[in-house]
């Protein structure tokens, strides 16, 4: 409707409302129904305003078109193969007289927090491309056809932008695919189905034209809950793994985010990037973000190494916490985190760096380790080792208490998720084995031999040490922190006892 029309409208009702009142018309139906009409009208307009219309132009306005691959740290790998694909969209005389089918869709796929949705951003700025965003969730709607909708004005949209910016490209961004392209079970959700045959569609190149050419990007963490037909060729033509970075990787982040601030000259950011294994991309930003928090807190101007090694442990496991414990519960943690400083330092000489007693987050106490390189395989000692470490908590609060305590919960998790490790891999006495083939009593049987067997190995290796639990104790009450460096003395003074014994 246009301008004119609509105030022609508004003008016109009251007076045909009133002409009606005055004939002895009763006008309350009318104005009743009238009411309901306005209301009904107003809320489709907004609902459709809230798909891909207005709020996704000032959103895509808003995306910074200036980001950059190299403002993505670490992560070569998948960049190097976005760019081969990219470059399909800036070398399109080149692939056409080749005989090259452009490609339709970029999956990247990869844990959380490890640049997915930047890597689309700087693909945008790469291709001098219109980018659009958008999220799986915005396409769900209760109402059977919306989200088929949603998806046609999409691309109608990029299309538009792409041809009035005089761009040759746009690039169609969707995070969390997995929801509106899961697997299709032939249930009775009509909304997802038809949304995704839309997307289909869409990407077939049905209803497309050569110019302007028309990417699409999506995102997920679940691969696996994706339908054949996205990941077919001709739809999802690549699929890019984002890894969680390496060291080198990691190091590239932390100096990333460390530009704009205040570092001290002895910060040793190669150090952080050593303890910070498993760390996401995101969970980086958070460290450095932390570590100038702590700063801030001290009223100093630089960061210092320790505000780093604090937010390390504060990303890890959570905000130092105020918890008054009594006096049994605070030995009862001491000795339960002895024992797993103790079989650690053990089978992995100078690894302890520092046990303590402050809580954070849920944990009343933790054991830090030293610094390990990257490691991707492991051989079944180790993962045995790493089982008894673990264990090493339990064990000691059934030496000195005569049984265990919710405290080593999650111990027993990752213990278990271990043992589940040894037996996928085929490092148990059960050999190579399908899951599905194998009875639940059997792996309940060899997961509780497994189990036992390291426990008792624990206990045996932890009764040698009872001494060094009674020294450390004391300290580690007082102090609430007692470093690596004491602890191995403390190792070492009782290894002289025994020689001398």
């Amino acid at each position: 409707m246009s301008k004119y029309g609509k105030e022609i409208l508004i003008g016109t009702v009251p007076v045909v409302i009133v002409f009606l009142y005055f004939l002895g018309v009763n006008i309350i139906p009318i104005v009743f129904m009238t009411v309901i009409l306005g209301t009904f009208l107003y809320m489709n307009r907004a609902r459709n305003g809230m798909g891909v219309g207005s709020d996704r132009k000032s959103r895509a306005a808003a995306t910074p078109s200036y980001l950059t691959f190299d403002d993505i740290g670490g992560q070569e790998r998948a960049k190097r193969e976005l760019k081969e694909a990219l470059d399909f969209l800036i070398r399109y005389d080149d692939i056409k007289r080749l005989g090259i089918r452009p490609l339709k869709g970029m999956l990247l796929t990869g844990p959380p927090g490890t640049g997915k949705t930047l890597m689309a951003k700087a693909s945008a700025h790469y291709t001098n491309s219109i980018f659009l965003a958008a999220s799986g969730s915005e396409f769900v709607e209760m109402y059977v056809g919306v989200g088929a909708s949603r998806v046609r004005d999409l691309f109608k949209e990029a299309r538009t932008r792409a041809q009035k910016e005089n761009k040759d490209s746009a690039i169609i961004f969707i995070d969390e695919i997995d929801v509106i392209g899961g697997k299709r079970d032939g249930g009775q959700q009509k909304e997802y189905d038809q949304t995704l045959n839309q997307l289909l569609t869409e990407m077939d190149g049905i209803h497309t034209s050569e110019s302007p050419r028309v990417l699409i990007m999506a995102a997920t963490n679940r691969k696996e809950m994706l339908d054949s037909a996205l990941l077919r060729p001709g739809r999802f033509d690549r699929h890019i793994e984002v890894d969680l970075p390496d060291k080198k990787a990691r190091l590239h982040i932390l100096n990333i985010h460390a530009k704009n601030k205040p570092m001290a000259e002895d910060v040793n950011l190669e150090l952080i990037a050593q303890e910070t294994f498993q760390f996401s991309g995101a969970q980086l930003e958070s460290v450095m973000n932390e570590a100038a928090i702590y700063a801030m807190r001290e009223e100093l101007e630089t960061i210092q190494q320790r505000h780093l090694s604090l937010a390390v442990d504060k990303v890890m496991l959570g905000e130092k916490t105020d918890r008054e414990s009594t006096k049994e519960e605070r030995d009862r943690v001491a000795l339960h985190e002895l024992g797993h400083a103790i079989v650690a330092e053990r089978v992995r000489p100078g690894s302890v760096s520092q046990v303590s007693l402050s809580p954070r987050g849920k944990a009343l106490g933790f054991v830090r380790h030293n610094p390990q390189s990257d490691q991707y395989l492991y051989t079944k000692e180790q993962i045995e080792e790493q089982i008894m470490i673990a264990l090493g908590g339990s064990v000691a609060e059934e030496m000195f208490y005569g049984g265990r305590s919710t405290g080593s919960r999650n111990d027993f998790e990752q213990s278990l998720q271990m043992v589940r490790t040894m037996m996928d891999s085929g490092l148990t006495r059960l050999g190579i084995i399908d899951r599905s083939m194998v009875t639940k009593q059997e792996l309940m049987k060899e997961n509780g031999a497994i189990l036992e067997d390291l426990t008792g190995r624990t206990r045996e290796l932890l009764e040698l040490h009872r001494p060094v639990f009674e020294q450390s104790l004391e300290i580690l009450i007082a102090e609430e922190v007692l470093s690596g460096e004491q602890f191995r003395q403390l190792l070492a003074q009782h290894s002289k006892v025994e020689q001398i014994a």
